[in-house]
């Protein structure tokens, strides 16, 4: 099976069985050589990534009914023509012998054909006009659904809007796990050829270009000596403003970087719970957990359902609630499928959380609410409405950051990181305190 066979396995899987993207691509390039996976990692994000411009393009040049197969070999031709470094004559000869592989020999031509048509008129600057409206372009263009993207630009201006849709996100984030330090993941990474910058939004991360190679073969990343996570995530333990003895619940604890990087800073695992509603995902985050050499087990359990038990019980609560993950940057899966249905379903299961997990935190304690979104109904709209009915609990500053434009923004107790300011994945914290 060819490199471009099983790319176009994995992309039929994220568009026809809605399979995740991460999931996908682990799951989907374990048979497919080394040195060809970066490669075919790189054509299924633009093929998913662009989705709505290639859809965009077919829809102008190809006639009558597709098969999807057909239609997604036509998704990462034009990815790969207009957002990779591929020659065009390859691209094309590439999607005609794909064409061939996966048994449809009679449309080789008609997919020739229309790969052509588009690669002439891209040659000659004559490719079909963008719609001049604003909200139908930026969605074309960025892959996001018109319904935010309209929601965007009413928020935020519509100069601001195509900012952050246009902007990309790039780099890899790590943090070290103590005892190994910052300063030697610096040198350990130098001492690879790979460049690094710290994090301007808070201490204690490093952004790379590249990690340099598969991540499950680093021997340092299986020892767990740092850990891949993004600035926002971190942000949001670090709001917790967390002290020894302090007895803290992350109760949507899975893939378990969150519960890790807790553990790290209390330094040690006592008074500490995890909680996670399905059990593989549990198990994911025990995997975690092990691998960073923490002692912690998480527990299966739904955090929508109160327990008297844990009544006034904790110091500090994270709620990296279940979201849309519709952040621009880390999940380009979730702009081609997510509809506004699906976030207000979300946000009924987000404010259950709020509503449920409330009730564990002691008088005085701190509790975070956190989402990798730009989407208001799963975060202000939510947060607001619990503040409204919960007179209770307050809205507190964010802290945690190093970066002054940072600590400015969330001083109402809200923050939203932005991938056209902060150069990350769009994430929303909300803190808040129970009153005496």
């Amino acid at each position: 099976m060819t490199g471009e066979r099983v790319a176009l396995n994995i992309l039929l899987k994220v568009t026809q069985e809605e399979a995740y993207l991460n999931l996908a691509l682990k799951d989907g390039l374990k048979a497919v050589d080394k040195k060809d996976r970066h490669r075919l990692t790189a054509l299924i994000l633009a093929s998913v990534e662009h989705m709505s411009y290639c859809d965009f393009l077919i829809g102008r040049y190809a006639k009558g009914r597709l098969h999807s197969s057909i239609r997604c070999i036509l998704r990462m031709a034009i990815a790969e023509m207009f957002f990779m470094d591929t020659p065009d004559y390859a691209v094309c000869s590439k999607a005609v012998k794909l064409t061939a592989e996966i048994g449809k020999v009679q449309l080789k031509g008609y997919v020739n054909g229309v790969l052509r048509a588009v690669l002439r008129d891209k040659e000659s600057d004559s490719l079909p006009e963008l719609p001049d409206d604003l909200i139908k372009r930026m969605s074309i263009l960025s892959s996001c659904p018109e319904f935010l993207v309209e929601e965007y630009a009413e928020r935020f201006g519509e100069a601001f809007t195509e900012e952050m849709l246009n902007a990309s996100v790039k780099g890899v984030t790590v943090r070290p796990v103590p005892p190994f330090t910052l300063s030697e993941l610096e040198e350990l990474f130098a001492s690879r050829g790979l460049s690094s910058k710290r994090s301007g939004i808070l201490d204690g991360a490093l952004i790379l270009d590249s990690l340099g190679g598969d991540l499950g073969e680093d021997p340092y990343f299986i020892d767990g000596r740092f850990a891949v996570q993004s600035e926002g995530a971190m942000l949001a333990v670090r709001c917790l403003d967390l002290e020894p003895g302090m007895k803290t619940l992350d109760a949507c604890a899975a893939p378990g970087g969150k519960t890790a990087y807790i553990l790290d800073i209390l330094g040690s695992s006592d008074g500490v719970s995890a909680w996670e509603l399905h059990p593989h995902r549990a198990e994911l985050t025990d995997k975690t957990l092990l691998r960073l050499g923490k002692d912690l087990k998480c527990a299966v359990k739904d955090a929508t359902v109160y327990d008297g038990s844990f009544a006034d019980s904790f110091d500090r609560i994270l709620l990296d609630v279940p979201c849309s993950g519709l952040g621009i940057g880390a999940k380009p899966d979730a702009r081609i499928r997510r509809t506004a249905d699906d976030i207000e379903r979300l946000a009924v299961v987000q404010r259950a959380i709020l509503d449920t997990c409330s009730r564990y935190l002691k008088t005085g304690g701190i509790l975070v609410y956190s989402t990798c979104t730009i989407s208001r109904t799963e975060n202000e709209d939510v947060v607001n409405d619990f503040i409204a009915r919960n007179k209770g609990f307050e809205l507190v500053p964010v802290t945690g950051s190093c970066s002054e434009n940072v600590l400015d923004r969330g001083k109402d107790g809200m923050l939203q990181l932005f991938p056209n300011i902060d150069g990350t994945d769009g994430f929303f914290i909300a803190k808040l305190r129970r009153k005496a």
